[in-house]
């Protein structure tokens, strides 16, 4: 079980709201730094020493990738913004991971730039890169598993996945990089995502420790580190558990050292891309209930709608939600919460049993601390809302502004 309480007070939005209205983000800085020092603690046990790349997309603003950076993870990018972003905070070299798919030339040219370790999605790749910015010292290939290993609901079966190599293009691709003069190797594979059975990441690892040896031998090629992909899910929902982490690191050393160490391998780093699981439940959406509408159901609309947070209408997914002021009473009305776009999906819930609200109600929205400021889009030319780093007690700091209009208009011509 999993409590879900709202750590700040009414207080604190209320002095946000002077000048900043509803809706907007606010993260915990305090339980961002403390749980990032619990992840990487758990994984400091592998051999060969561990890194994670946190997940740009999860949560790409400045500020969090400076906390992050300050307890030693790097970026694991995807775009030239994402990049970008990495590189304006201080991260280069291989503290900055970039794994793309259907790629711009023009972003394998600045990941090389910037010394970044370049993880290639397919063995045509091996061509645009070389053509691009030349063939860097360090490679890494993203690897498909397809029926070997089971993907999780949200990311579908490998084989269906348009990531990645199949096993035979990958020891081509090796073999080719091994030719145009590469000195270091990575091998990388991510099949799931939100997954909160800890013994899929053992799996995951041991699919990719015991392809080492295969390589090796039909290459010539050993690899210097593996990166085990992201994916480590959180407890959206109250009755679902964190996944164990010390259960998934002893898991996968134990591992390492029957499918590396005692076969004589090449003994590498290991490293992941963890976003979701070290911002995501340290995030949360503050909204305030505009309407309520009685037709055929109950009806409870806020000033937030998916623009803000898509995760519900697009993935059906979970996100708990909190009345403050009224966390202790009975959770007796039965309602949809929506926003006020043109969607009928653009419901935070449906049939929620929540304690009755009140027009005025501010509305905490869990869970929102990944994939949810990230996913803001402007359909019906909604504008994307601010973001807080609260720092304990009344203590806050605007990380990103509101738009505006004059924003949205900027990009038009009349």
């Amino acid at each position: 079980m999993t409590e879900k309480n709202v750590p700040f007070t009414a207080d604190l939005i209320k002095a946000i709201e002077k000048e900043n209205p509803t809706p907007f983000y606010v993260y915990d800085k305090n339980a961002i730094v403390e749980n990032a020092r619990t992840f990487l603690k758990a994984f400091s046990i592998l051999p060969g020493g561990f890194k994670n790349y946190f997940a740009v997309k999860a949560l790409p603003n400045p500020r969090i990738l400076e906390i992050l950076k300050a307890e030693g993870m790097g970026a694991d990018c995807s775009s030239l913004p994402e990049l970008e972003l990495a590189h304006r905070v201080g991260l280069s070299g291989e503290d900055i991971m970039f794994t793309s798919n259907d790629t711009p030339a023009q972003e394998f040219v600045r990941a090389k730039e910037l010394g970044a370790v370049i993880n290639l999605d397919d063995i045509t790749h091996i061509e645009t890169l070389k053509n691009a910015a030349g063939i860097p010292q360090t490679i890494c290939f993203r690897y498909n598993p397809g029926p070997l290993k089971q993907g999780n609901a949200l990311i579908g079966k490998p084989e269906e996945a348009k990531y990645g190599l199949t096993r035979e293009q990958l020891k081509e691709g090796y073999r080719q990089m091994k030719a145009e003069g590469v000195k270091r190797f990575g091998l990388h594979t991510m099949v799931a995502s939100n997954e909160l059975n800890p013994d899929y990441f053992v799996e995951t690892a041991r699919i990719l420790f015991e392809l080492l040896a295969e390589i090796k031998t039909e290459t010539g090629v050993e690899i210097d580190f593996i990166n085990l992909g992201g994916g480590i899910g959180i407890p959206y929902k109250p009755e679902q558990n964190a996944v164990d982490l010390n259960r998934v690191a002893s898991g996968i050393q134990k591992l390492y050292d029957e499918l590396i160490i005692q076969k004589g391998l090449k003994q590498p780093k290991i490293v992941m891309e963890c976003g979701r699981m070290v911002t995501g439940p340290f995030g949360y959406l503050v909204s305030k209930v505009l309407h309520k509408k009685t037709t055929y159901k109950n009806y409870v609309g806020l000033d937030a709608c998916m623009a803000n947070l898509m995760r519900p209408a697009l993935y059906g997914a979970y996100h708990h939600i909190t009345i403050l002021g009224k966390e202790n009473a009975p959770a007796d009305y039965v309602c949809d919460v929506t926003g006020s776009l043109c969607e009928n999906n653009d419901k935070f819930a449906i049939d929620r049993k929540l304690p009755e609200p009140e027009i005025g109600d501010i509305v905490v929205i869990h869970d929102g601390g990944a994939h949810g400021h990230a996913m803001g889009f402007n359909y019906n030319a909604k504008l994307r809302c601010a973001e807080f780093l609260w720092k304990g007690g009344e203590r806050f700091q605007k990380i990103r502004r509101a738009e505006t209009m004059d924003d949205y208009f900027a990009t038009l011509s009349f």
